[in-house]
């Protein structure tokens, strides 16, 4: 396809759906619920040829020799579209944000001023190999009164186009526009480009995916961008931590699901936790040995794992400057010894990305001090990282995981989806 014909494609797909934002702006809260429970019935209805449309995209990749994160986070079963519908009906019983009044006051003119929680107009979200963001987007979207374009990545494409069929017929069956979902089809970087320089048509933009991927949407959007979800997350075991805890917490936050950015990607250990419960630090190696985790080790931790005479040498190696700055989404984790508080700190000041970090101590004192001064979306005392999220934050489904602190942070929800406007009431008065 020739670059004419891709734009003229492209921006009739924009067009279409800028045209249905307005009549979404306008739906009533029961309209829009409506559509939403009409959206999860089609995905159940199609449910199975949604499974055979990804297990062809999911062939395709694991020819390509993918057997990583991207596969796992492409794979789609029964199961996953079950969430998905489940996601869709709790967004359903989320309070509409739509019209909400954020605050009114009286001016001494007169003047009745309220601010007023408005949709945004089109999203376009940009993603990769993740059909669930799909079904999230646009139950998101169609409950804030907003139209959505997405775009996912080629690896996903057969997924995507089955699910968006669903969705589309959800919203027929209700007598709603179907472009208010529309999906850009077409796999070229071209059409991204496209995409994010049509600030005519587009309102806001949203990528989801890797560093790469993150960068490439801020650099070349004319459309506003809000950055979502690189998750090089720590936690940092305190001196003082209750070290069964500590166990629990980072043997989820490693392992529960590790290809997703809240995971855990570096361990922080106290020297005096090492120094003076060695045997706990090798129990705990030998525990995420056990579940296949390649530990990426500094000095002091690597000689306490390595004299488990069962250690795995694959799966044990010593820590390099790349380790600490890399999120793996994988059965990977850099481990480091610090020396107190604020070197830990100085450490995800470092190589943190604002997204989520984790503290595990018994004094009070010293979780307030880690809480006030990481600069993060979420920041945890006690609680393993996997919990930034939209549904376990109460939001229902999320659009994504904002590590920026304009407009919105951390997981985004239904409010993080809209803007706001000023309604100004009078009874004709001027300005003197």
């Amino acid at each position: 396809m020739n670059g004419e014909d891709l734009k003229a494609r492209v921006f009739g797909k924009l067009e279409a759906t800028h045209q249905a934002a307005p009549l979404l702006a306008r739906l009533s809260t029961d309209e829009k619920n409506r559509a939403l429970e009409s959206m999860a019935d089609a995905l159940l209805r199609q449910q199975y040829a949604i499974l055979a449309a990804n297990q062809g995209d999911v062939e395709a990749m694991r020819d390509s020799g993918e057997t990583g994160a991207r596969l796992e986070r492409l794979t789609l079963t029964l199961d996953r579209i079950q969430d998905m519908v489940s996601g869709l009906r709790q967004v359903v019983n989320l309070p509409d944000p739509i019209g909400e009044i954020m605050e009114s006051f009286e001016r001494g003119n007169g003047l009745q001023i309220s601010k007023v929680r408005v949709p945004m107009g089109v999203i376009a979200v940009i993603y990769e190999s993740r059909p669930n963001v799909t079904v999230d987007s646009a139950a998101l979207a169609l409950k804030t009164g907003n139209a959505v374009v997405l775009r996912g990545g080629k690896e996903a494409m057969a997924s995507n186009l089955a699910l968006v069929a669903a969705l589309q017929e959800g919203l027929f069956n209700v007598g709603l526009p179907k472009e208010a979902i529309s999906y850009v089809d077409e796999p070229s970087r071209e059409s991204v480009d496209l995409i994010l320089g049509a600030d005519k048509l587009v309102d806001l933009a949203i990528p989801r995916g890797g560093a790469g991927l993150i960068a490439k949407v801020k650099e070349i959007s004319r459309v506003p961008v809000i950055e979502t979800g690189v998750g090089n997350c720590h936690v940092y075991v305190h001196e003082a931590a209750n070290l069964d805890m500590a166990t629990r917490i980072v043997l989820n936050a490693k392992t529960q699901r590790p290809s997703v950015c809240n995971a855990m990607e570096t361990l922080l250990v106290d020297e005096a936790v090492l120094r003076n419960h060695p045997e706990w630090f090798t129990s705990l190696a030998e525990a995420l040995l056990q579940r296949r985790v390649e530990l990426r080790l500094d000095q002091q931790s690597f000689e306490l794992a390595a004299e488990q005479p069962s250690a795995p040498s694959d799966l044990i190696r010593h820590a390099t400057e790349a380790d600490y700055e890399s999120e793996f989404l994988s059965l990977i984790l850099a481990v480091k010894a610090v020396r107190g508080l604020a070197d830990a700190l100085s450490h995800i000041a470092k190589y943190g990305t604002k997204h989520s970090e984790a503290i595990v101590t018994g004094d009070a004192k010293v979780a307030e001090e880690f809480l006030l001064a990481v600069d993060a979306a979420a920041v945890y005392h006690n609680a393993s990282t996997r919990f930034t999220d939209g549904s376990e934050f109460g939001f229902g489904a999320e659009i994504g995981i904002s590590t920026q602190k304009l407009h919105a942070r951390g997981p985004m929800g239904l409010r993080e989806l809209c803007s706001y406007k000023y309604i100004v009431r009078g009874e004709g008065q001027i300005r003197e």
